[in-house]
């Protein structure tokens, strides 16, 4: 029996920097092949990350949406939650339920891991999610902090885990490279 088609769960997590970086690596693969690609970035909003310029360009085959309030705005992270942070995370599981029912190949919902530590979303939310996803859908959830239930369904589970990092001397994250 061939397994090509069949979807896999991925998940992303992780102290080390990569997770998003992989997440992309692997829809540039999947959109090299015709596949039809989606990414959610939870509580990413904001114009701030480097990729959506090229993601624009990468239709029409891909589609994106960003949610959230804007937390990097001069290269430092904005750590407390409003709100609005909430009903963005709401939003954003929403459009991806609605997403799960159309014809994707590939969805990645990015950052999703860390919303339940955010205390953005509710970990049943993401397990009810994971739940809904079709048989023929390869999702990927990205984000540290993922939670051993998410874990426990998932295909794959790649942990990043820094051995050395520059941020540890104290250099801030840079455009281009770290968003």
């Amino acid at each position: 029996m061939s397994n090509e088609k069949l979807g896999k769960i991925h998940v992303y997590t992780g102290d080390g920097k990569g997770k998003t970086t992989a997440s992309l690596g692997l829809a540039i693969r999947a959109l090299g092949r015709g596949f039809k690609v989606g990414i959610i970035y939870f509580d990413k909003g904001g114009d701030y990350y480097s990729e959506r310029e090229v993601l624009d360009k990468l239709t029409p085959n891909l589609k994106y949406l960003a949610f959230g309030l804007p937390r990097m705005t001069d290269g430092r992270f904005r750590f407390d939650n409003l709100p609005d942070d909430i009903e963005q995370a709401k939003e954003a599981i929403k459009q991806a339920e609605i997403w799960m029912k159309e014809d994707f190949d590939l969805l990645i919902l990015d950052e999703i891991n860390t919303t339940v530590k955010t205390e953005l979303l509710a970990e049943e939310d993401i397990l009810n999610l994971v739940k809904q996803k079709p048989a023929n859908l390869e999702l990927i959830l990205t984000g540290r902090y993922c939670p051993e239930k998410i874990i426990s369904l998932a295909d794959l589970v790649t942990e990043m885990k820094p051995i050395k990092h520059y941020a540890d001397l104290g250099l801030d994250a840079r455009a281009g490279i770290e968003y």
